[in-house]
């Protein structure tokens, strides 16, 4: 299977080649810190290969030191990018980045003790189409 994306000023394009074995939406306090918002939304593609199209001096990794974080984004616009991780073994993928769709669901929330206070009961709040007036 093949998917492509791109950051946010579209300076960076990649194609995954390989399929998601995973999909995870982590609450854990550094995903938390480095999506500004309630988790990240990661896929998870064992053995598959991540090809830099376009933009690819764009790209810088920040490893958190001693935790196994790994955050890969465009020096640009600050997208989240993809990342390839145990020994090229891995490709993690923020669900975000991609351009093509994905059939697969998330598999699961994980980290949930450390959730955002104010991550709860989501659901029940208004929903909008466009920016509320």
């Amino acid at each position: 299977m093949k998917h492509t994306g791109s950051c946010l000023c579209g300076t960076v394009k990649f194609e995954i080649i390989g399929n998601f074995e995973q999909f995870y939406l982590c609450h854990c306090k550094y995903c938390q810190k480095d999506t500004g918002s309630a988790h990240a939304a990661n896929l998870f593609a064992p053995g598959a290969s991540l090809n830099w199209l376009n933009g690819e001096t764009n790209v810088q990794q920040f490893e958190l030191k001693n935790s196994g974080h790994i955050k890969a984004f465009c020096v640009t616009c600050g997208s989240a990018l993809p990342n390839v991780q145990m020994n090229g073994k891995l490709v993690v993928v923020p669900a975000g980045s991609l351009d093509s769709d994905v059939e697969k669901m998330p598999d699961a929330h994980i980290f949930v003790n450390r959730r955002a206070i104010w991550d709860d009961a989501l659901e029940k709040i208004p929903c909008f189409d466009e920016l509320p007036e």
